[in-house]
């Protein structure tokens, strides 16, 4: 396949006359690239029609596919299709690589998808899963060609500023693990899109910043995908099952001529982009400003400066520990946040929370049902307290929040005892 090849507009793409009449509603397209046909099967993700129709498309066509393309990276492909592997997650390698918080916004968009499984009696993703399941009875690969979750939260929270990451955060979770009623707007939107962006629908909404990592972005990573698989293994025929939203998109990115070799633009597409400057010098900036307030503090006597030092304690700590308190933590590991915050916090290289987390980890080690139950758990709020693997990660990201909180409010009124007027 050429990458630079444009087809022409008349014959690249057409409703497709050889599928059943019934899947013609289905957004349905086939692009024509060299000597390779790439059809794009648009589904909605909480419907059951949309099962249907995949499986009726690669009934009635057995032999005519080399390939079936899914909407999945390979941790959502793993969480679809092997739900205990959960069980082999390592939690002390979660702490130490600080991904805690990714670990929670899967969690969270699981519980998500098991709120709309109550209410409109369907699994979201239910059509991928029929489509891999199809390609495995007839024996042909199945491409994952989306982008990996991880790496798509992080462009698009690189895009924002601490307190928006915050916010987004917090109200993502929020959002997620509401038990309110999945509203028929929720709905309508899967029907387009994916669990993904209708989480992050009400902060993404005329934020360009948030749009172009969690759909533009998406949509010419998978266009790229395609072209690679083809490019590599030479299908002939490739059918590509995604959601109605991403057609468009997809289509445009497969029509207009590659910019690049498909493996370079992918590389792009998977980068971090690096943190500002300013983002790397913060940190320790601040850890300068607090060290110099005791210094300057000391030289007004003694008193001054332990003063000084004990508030720093005991807000940073406080905050740190109330924050591991809510979630439910030991009280020794309450204890342990309390005591290594106000040290943390001043070592940019380590967190309150993966203190916090590792003495929790060690007091209270999760039992083999946790992990088994842990999908389940965490559909309610209660859950994310009782089960052992959900709090440990509350645990982690509680003590974070109350440590940095306090490094600034603490840092705020040091300065208000240094230099406010009496």
């Amino acid at each position: 396949m050429s990458d630079s090849m444009e087809p022409k507009p008349d014959a690249s793409v057409k409703h497709s006359a050889t599928v059943p009449a019934s899947t013609v509603d289905e957004p349905l397209l086939e692009l024509k690239l060299d000597a390779a046909e790439v059809t794009l099967l648009g589904t909605a993700h909480v419907s059951r029609a949309s099962v249907a129709k995949v499986r009726e498309l690669l009934e009635a066509t057995p032999g005519r596919y080399a390939a079936v393309a899914v909407e999945l990276c390979q941790s959502r492909y793993q969480a679809l299709m092997e739900p205990d592997a959960l069980a082999q997650l390592d939690l002390f390698a979660v702490i130490r690589d600080k991904r805690a918080h990714m670990v929670a916004a899967n969690l969270a968009l699981s519980a998500y998808q098991q709120r709309l499984a109550e209410q409109i009696g369907i699994d979201p993703g239910a059509e991928q899963r029929e489509a891999i399941r199809q390609a495995q009875r007839l024996g042909v690969p199945v491409l994952l060609i989306d982008r990996d979750l991880g790496i798509t939260l992080k462009r698009a929270a690189r895009n924002l500023g601490f307190f928006q990451r915050l916010n987004l955060f917090v109200g993502l979770l929020a959002g997620l693990l509401s038990r309110d009623q999945v509203t028929e707007q929720d709905i309508e939107s899967l029907k387009q899109g994916d669990v993904l962006e209708t989480a992050f629908s009400e902060f993404a909404e005329n934020r360009q910043d948030l749009f172009q990592p969690l759909i533009t972005e998406r949509d010419t990573f998978m266009a790229a995908r395609l072209r690679e698989e083809i490019t590599q293994h030479g299908y002939a025929c490739v059918l590509a099952v995604i959601g109605a939203g991403h057609c468009k998109g997809v289509a445009q990115a497969l029509r207009a001529p590659a910019p690049q070799p498909p493996a370079e633009q992918i590389a792009s597409l998977q980068a971090l982009p690096p943190a500002s400057a300013l983002w790397r010098v913060l940190p320790w900036l601040v850890v300068a400003v607090i060290l110099g307030m005791f210094a300057y503090g000391f030289t007004r006597g003694p008193g001054v400066g332990w003063d000084l030092v004990w508030d720093w304690v005991l807000i940073n700590g406080g905050l740190s520990a109330t924050g591991a308190a809510l979630a439910g933590a030991h009280p020794l590991t309450v204890l342990g946040a309390f005591c290594a915050a106000p040290l943390t916090s001043l070592n940019p290289t380590i967190g309150a929370g993966m203190v916090a987390g590792g003495i929790e980890l060690f007091l209270r080690r999760p039992r083999v049902g946790d992990f088994q139950h842990l999908r389940a758990a965490v559909g309610h709020w209660s859950g994310w307290w009782k089960n052992r693997v959900a709090r440990l990660l509350l645990v982690f990201i509680f003590s974070t929040l109350g440590s940095a909180l306090g490094t600034y409010i603490a840092g705020f009124h040091l300065m208000a005892r240094l230099f406010g007027t009496n």
